[in-house]
């Protein structure tokens, strides 16, 4: 049996109302279906997607952060065509390190 609601659960619309290539709201991250059938929704359901959405928002960022990690690792390593940015330590580089003292 459902817990009955004592408040209506609001959308999650910001009023963006664009859809991006997968076909997602570009505000509030709902897909088609969830947005033209929210008032049909049980509050069952409604709470799903509001779930769904975080997750989708997180994914976003997610992905939008390693975007730009990436875009700043290209921009340094043209900048500095000399310098190595990777996270891997060569034989040399532990020479040059070993040979570095302090005054």
């Amino acid at each position: 049996m459902e817990q009955l609601e004592f408040f209506e659960i609001p959308s999650p619309c910001i009023g963006v109302c664009q859809s991006d290539a997968r076909g997602y709201c570009k505000g509030c991250l709902r897909n088609r279906n969830e947005r033209f059938n929210w008032l049909e929704f049980s509050d069952a359901q409604k709470y799903d997607v509001i779930r769904l959405c975080k997750q989708r928002k997180r994914r976003r960022q997610l992905a939008l952060l390693k975007a730009k990690k990436a875009q700043l690792l290209d921009e340094r390593a043209k900048v500095n065509t000399h310098l190595d940015f990777g996270n891997e330590i060569t034989a040399e580089t532990q020479d040059n390190i070993g040979e570095f003292k302090l005054d």
